[in-house]
């Protein structure tokens, strides 16, 4: 076929276009099935149109002065103008296909073509090739034809591989969809993912990603040497399909490239691979300098392709280089040009700081969570007469900070403290709030306030942390030896007493004003706690949702402590663990709005056969009658063997308390898994072990309590204190 000479300044429209790749997003330039002609046979002039039927693979359409002439070539070949004298009406083309050739259009004719200063509004646009990606089905590799050549570089194309990247905007398409898969990712694992599932197989058909070990975070300045760390491989599977393209990469297959590099390189100063990746910029295998930079990051066993089939380039985060990445093209496909370069170096920048921000979240995330775990209680104590478990769990992973908080502190006189708070909020300042809160609860307990008093003190410390730091509360105090519970509440959701025989009861407890209010007197209630109940102290989150509210909550743990009971009959309690596990299952997909804090108190109590108690007179012969007293409790208890170490004790406490007191001194001994001794006087002063010295008649009483006793302390009481001690039985 001859077609007319065609300026090069001003290309007719079409004009040796090659035939473009199928295009999901647009439609291609096909000749019609069958085309018009004029009565005497002579063909008309075409016109394009998106959707018409191409008459074989190798149908194009080219467009000179006067028309479009059609012809047949070999599939994949690009068609270029070339001059020569026009043909006569059917005459055939110069390929010696025997296709007529429409003759030249009078102006005036309504068939003839348009001028190039006034393009067809009928003919189609040419559409943009799309982002070259993996062949997946038979439109995808109808695109890239065995034989073909590239258009840029002249070079063959490889049979059933991805297409390569021919136009600067197929790079800006893919540049922009990589980024965008990049910055999905929230965690360092996700980030690095995503930029080897985005670059293969479409970029690369391999990637090797090296971090630094470990990654610095911030403005740290890491010591020592810089390693790296192989972090994630990802390649092209070198199965085939039938057709002759690759097979979908189903799952990543690192394990041939891992056991060919090392897993660990040690970058040395001043070394080829220092230098590289000091420069930041990405750069081709065979320059000079990432020739000697990469045997030493891959090792010797990995051989890279020659040629421009491989690029280098680092992995620079917002103040150093945390890593590098290797992009590799097997030696079948085309090389790496040097517009490469450019998405190379986008793709690791994305990638950088990425990877720098995921680092930061996870270090601001591990304080946030060592912070409040810190500031709630590592381990429960185990007071005389009451069995204890709890349970935390956060809201959700992406905000594990809260202001949720419970405690168990050991009163005088055997007695224990339950505490359960919560902060309003959700951040570092409800967890920081919360931890002030936890330590005057703790410490107005060790001034054995009533728990009215300790509500009113935490309500004035809330107000001066600030006008909006609102909280609340429920304090209680159990005693062991007159089975008795005060509580006060503070705005809180109530109490539940799960009692012996199954029955769960919600206590009545008066609600109260939130923790920093002010203004507000808080109130307390007596309640009995029988042996073998169980009190259940928890947070909102626990029964208040956006699918309930707390009354329905409450009424649901009550029932679910009721049903649970049943299952261990009505004289055996159910264990306390067990029992918070059945508590947390009763949470459903959306009630896990807020944190949630769980304090479970089983009360054992102590019986009045393994009490005694007496009042002693602050005389000279009161410690000669504690200790006669001492001897017949403990032969009442069949304790005689402590008989001894009792009496030696108890009488060098009585007589340090009958030195200052003024009031009658208390004297208590409780038999429980320990034989426990506690003697009270009004004296606020607290005694301290001091060294005597040789010529001191005195002042060896507590160094004797601290030598034989298992543990020993002193509490101070709003009356006076409390001096105790614990010896092991048997």
């Amino acid at each position: 076929m001859t077609e007319h000479p065609t300026s090069h300044e001003r290309r007719q429209p079409g004009a040796g276009r090659p035939p473009a790749p199928a295009d999901p997003r647009g439609a291609l330039l096909r000749t019609p099935e069958q085309p018009s002609t004029l009565p005497g046979g002579t063909a008309l002039p075409v016109q394009a149109r998106t959707g018409d039927a191409p008459k074989g693979p190798g149908t194009t359409t080219s467009y000179g002065k006067h028309g479009p002439t059609g012809g047949q070539t070999s599939a994949g070949t690009d068609m270029s103008p070339s001059s020569g004298s026009t043909a006569s009406p059917g005459s055939a083309s110069a390929t010696g296909t025997g296709a007529p050739t429409p003759p030249p259009a009078s102006p005036g004719s309504e068939h003839s073509q348009p001028s190039t200063a006034e393009p067809d509004p009928h003919r189609p646009r040419p559409v943009p090739e799309a982002i070259p990606a993996q062949p997946a089905n038979e439109q995808d590799r109808a695109s890239g034809s065995p034989g073909g050549k590239d258009r840029r570089t002249g070079q063959g194309l490889p049979p059933g591989g991805p297409m390569p990247m021919r136009r600067d905007g197929d790079r800006l398409r893919f540049v922009g969809a990589a980024t965008r898969r990049i910055a999905r990712g929230i965690d360092l694992d996700e980030i690095v993912m995503g930029l080897c599932r985005a670059t293969v197989p479409t970029f690369s058909d391999a990637i090797l990603v090296y971090l630094r070990d470990p990654l610095p975070v911030g403005d740290e300045r890491p010591t020592g040497p810089v390693v790296l760390r192989l972090r994630r491989t990802d390649r092209i599977p070198e199965e085939r399909d039938t057709d002759g393209g690759f097979m979908p990469a189903l799952q990543p297959e690192p394990s041939e490239l891992q056991a060919m590099t090392a897993e660990l390189c040690e970058v040395r100063p001043g070394g080829a691979l220092a230098e590289v990746l000091r420069g930041v910029r990405p750069v081709f295998a065979d320059a000079p300098a990432a020739r000697a930079a990469l045997p030493e990051l891959l090792g010797d066993d990995l051989v890279v392709p020659g040629g421009q089939r491989a690029i280098l380039a680092p992995l620079r985060g917002r103040r150093r280089v945390i890593g590098a990445a290797l992009f590799l093209r097997r030696p079948e496909r085309l090389a790496f040009e040097a517009d490469d370069l450019l998405v190379a170096a986008q793709l690791a920048t994305h990638s950088a700081l990425g990877i720098d921000k995921a680092v930061l979240y996870g270090r601001e995330a591990y304080i946030a969570d060592e912070l409040q775990r810190t500031m709630l209680p590592e381990t429960l104590p185990r007071p005389t007469g009451v069995r204890l478990a709890s349970r935390y769990l956060p809201a959700a992973e992406t905000a594990r900070v809260g202001g949720d908080w419970y405690d168990a502190i050991p009163l005088p006189g055997s007695r224990v403290a339950l505490v359960v708070g919560d902060v309003m909020g959700h951040s570092m300042t409800s967890a920081a709030i919360m931890g002030q809160l936890r330590t005057t609860a703790q410490t107005l307990a060790g001034l054995d306030l009533p728990p009215q008093e300790v509500l009113h003190h935490l309500d004035e410390q809330a107000q001066r942390l600030g006008t909006d730091r609102m909280a609340t509360c429920l304090y209680a105090v159990y005693d062991p030896v007159s089975h008795r519970i005060t509580i006060a509440n503070a705005g809180h959701p109530p109490p539940v007493l799960l009692h012996l025989g199954g029955r769960a009861e919600v206590l009545r407890v008066p609600p109260g004003a939130p923790i920093g209010v002010g203004g507000v007197d808080f109130e307390a209630v007596e309640l009995d706690a029988p042996a073998g109940a169980t009190l259940l102290l928890y947070t909102d989150g626990l029964v208040e949702s956006r699918l309930r509210d707390v009354w329905t909550g409450i009424e649901q743990l009550r029932e679910r402590l009721a049903a649970t009971a049943q299952l261990t009959g009505p004289d055996h309690p159910p264990p306390l663990e067990a029992l918070c596990d059945e508590v947390l299952d009763m949470l459903g997909p959306g009630d896990r709005d807020d944190d949630i804090a769980l304090l479970a108190a089983r009360f054992d109590g102590i019986a009045p056969s393994d009490v005694a108690y007496w009042f002693l007179e602050p005389e000279d012969a009161a410690p000669g009658r504690a200790r006669r007293l001492a001897r017949r409790a403990l032969s009442r208890w069949g304790l005689e063997d402590m008989t001894d170490s009792v009496e030696l004790l108890v009488s060098e406490v009585v007589t340090n308390a009958v030195r200052y007191a003024s009031r009658p001194v208390t004297l208590r001994l409780l038999r429980t898994d320990v034989l426990r001794c506690e003697v009270g006087d009004d004296v606020p002063q607290l005694p301290r072990l001091r060294q005597a010295r040789a010529t001191d008649e005195g002042g060896r009483g507590l160094y004797l309590v601290n030598r034989l006793a298992r543990r020993w302390g002193a509490t101070r009481l709003s009356t006076g204190k409390v001096v105790w001690f614990e010896l092991n039985r048997g």
